[in-house]
C-alpha cells in the first residue's frame, strides 16, 4: 500500500497498484525527468512521449481489449499517475497524457458508437492519436451554458464557427472533443463533436505562453466554416451539457489528487532544506516558527488526503457526487497554493530562484485554482447543494 509523508498506510490501494506505481515511477525517471527542462523551454512535449507511455500501459488503461486497450476500468490507476508526476516534479510534462486519460477519453468511452470506437480508440491506445478537450472560449470561462461556438447542419455535415482557448494539447491533438452550440437553449442546445486534425476550416493559433505549467502545450483553436461530418457527433444532438456535467467529476478529482501529492512533495523537500540551511548559527528548521509552520502544513495535507482518498474510492464505486468533486478540487488546490507559498517562504531568497524546485511548484500551483472551473464556481456549486 502507498504511504504518506507521515508513513500512514492508505487504504484505497492494493498490491497490484503498488506494482503499477513502481513501474510508472521508473518510466518517469527514464523517459520524462531527463527531458523536462528541454520540454519546458519548448512549451510542448514530443508526440513520442504518448507512444512510449502507451507502450508502458500508462495511456488509455480503460480502453476495452477489443479496441487494443488494456480493459482495466479502475480510476485508482489514474490517481497513481497524477500522484507520481507530482512527486517527480514533472507535472507540466505529464499534462498531455493526463489530458488524454482524464479529459478527452472519458467522453469517447461513454458516448461513442461502435463505428466511432473502432475508428478512434485503437489509435489512442497506441499513443498515436492524441486527444484534447475544448470547452473554454475567449469570452466564456467557467460558464458552460454561455458557449457561443455554433454548428449549423448542412446535409450530412455540420458547419462550425467559433473559437476555443486555453486548450491543453491544443497543438499536439489529433482529435478534439469539442462543445458546440447546436440550439439556442443554454443547456439543451449544446452538443459534443470530435473534430479531427486536417478538417477543412480547423486552424490552431500560436501556443499560449503561461507563467507556469510550461511543458504543457496550450493553444487557441479556431473554427472558420469548419466542415465536420455528422458521424463525428458524440451521442445525440442536445446531449452536450449532460456529457460535460458527467465528466467533470473525474476531471476535478484528478486535479485534486495531483494537488495533494504536489503539496506533500513541496513539504518533503522543504524539510530537507530547512534541516541543512542555517541562520543565526543553527538550522532554520530548529526555530519554533518553522516547526509550527511544518506542523500546520502536514496536518492540513494529511487531513485533506483522507477526504480525497474517500472521494477516489467513491468514484471507483460509482457513487461520487458533483458536490464531492467540487469540494475536493476546491480544498486540494487551495491547499497546494498555500503549502507551496509557505515552503517558498521557508527557502528564503533561494525560493525565488530556479535553483530549487519549489519555485516551479509555486508557479504551477496557481492555475489549479482556475481551470476545471474556478474555485469561486466550486463554492457556488457546493452552496447550491446546500439549498442556497
Amino acid at each position: 500500500m502507498a504511504t504518506t509523508t507521515l508513513g500512514v498506510k492508505r487504504e484505497i490501494f492494493e498490491d497490484f497498484h503498488d506494482e503499477y506505481r513502481a513501474s510508472f515511477k521508473a518510466f518517469l525517471q527514464a523517459e520524462v525527468a531527463p527531458h523536462h527542462e528541454e520540454w519546458k523551454a519548448a512549451h510542448i512535449v514530443p508526440r513520442e512521449l504518448f507512444q512510449k507511455a502507451a507502450e508502458g500501459g500508462f495511456i488509455g488503461m480503460a480502453i476495452p481489449e477489443e479496441y487494443d486497450g488494456a480493459g482495466v476500468k479502475d480510476w485508482r490507476l489514474n490517481a497513481i499517475l497524477c500522484e507520481e508526476c507530482a512527486y517527480a516534479g514533472v507535472m507540466s510534462s505529464w499534462m498531455g497524457p493526463s489530458v488524454v486519460n482524464d479529459l478527452g477519453l472519458p467522453y469517447i468511452l461513454a458516448a461513442a458508437n461502435e463505428e466511432q470506437r473502432r475508428r478512434w480508440l485503437p489509435g489512442v491506445a497506441a499513443g498515436d492519436t492524441i486527444l484534447a478537450l475544448a470547452m473554454t472560449e475567449p469570452g466564456t470561462g467557467s460558464d458552460l451554458a454561455g458557449i457561443q461556438t455554433r454548428a449549423v447542419r448542412d446535409g450530412d455535415d455540420w458547419i462550425i464557427n467559433g473559437a476555443k482557448t486555453f486548450i491543453s494539447n491544443g497543438i499536439n491533438a489529433d482529435l478534439v472533443v469539442t462543445a458546440v452550440r447546436t440550439g439556442d437553449h443554454p443547456h439543451q442546445g449544446l452538443s459534443m463533436f470530435v473534430i479531427e486534425r486536417g478538417m477543412e476550416g480547423f486552424e490552431r493559433g500560436k501556443q499560449i505562453h503561461k507563467i507556469g505549467q510550461h511543458a504543457n502545450d496550450t493553444a487557441e483553436l479556431f473554427f472558420n466554416d469548419c466542415r465536420v461530418p455528422a458521424a463525428n457527433m458524440l451521442s445525440d444532438e442536445g446531449t452536450g451539457f449532460g456529457q460535460l456535467m458527467a465528466h467533470l467529476v473525474p476531471e476535478r478529482l484528478s486535479l485534486a489528487v495531483t494537488s495533494v501529492a504536489a503539496a506533500e512533495q513541496c513539504l518533503t523537500f522543504t524539510l530537507d532544506y530547512i534541516k541543512e540551511r542555517k541562520a543565526f548559527g543553527r538550522p532554520v528548521g530548529t526555530f519554533q516558527n518553522s516547526r509550527f509552520m511544518v506542523a500546520d502544513m502536514i496536518t492540513k495535507i494529511e487531513s485533506t488526503r483522507v477526504f480525497i482518498d474517500r472521494t477516489i474510492q467513491r468514484h471507483v464505486d460509482g457513487t461520487a457526487t458533483v458536490q464531492e468533486a467540487a469540494m475536493s478540487k476546491y480544498l486540494a488546490t487551495e491547499l497546494f497554493s498555500d503549502i507551496a507559498d509557505q515552503c517558498l517562504q521557508l527557502h528564503g531568497g533561494y525560493g525565488y530562484t530556479t535553483e530549487y524546485p519549489i519555485s516551479e511548484y509555486w508557479t504551477d500551483a496557481r492555475v489549479n485554482r482556475i481551470y476545471a472551473g474556478t474555485n469561486e464556481i466550486m463554492k457556488e456549486l457546493i452552496g447550491r447543494t446546500m439549498g442556497l
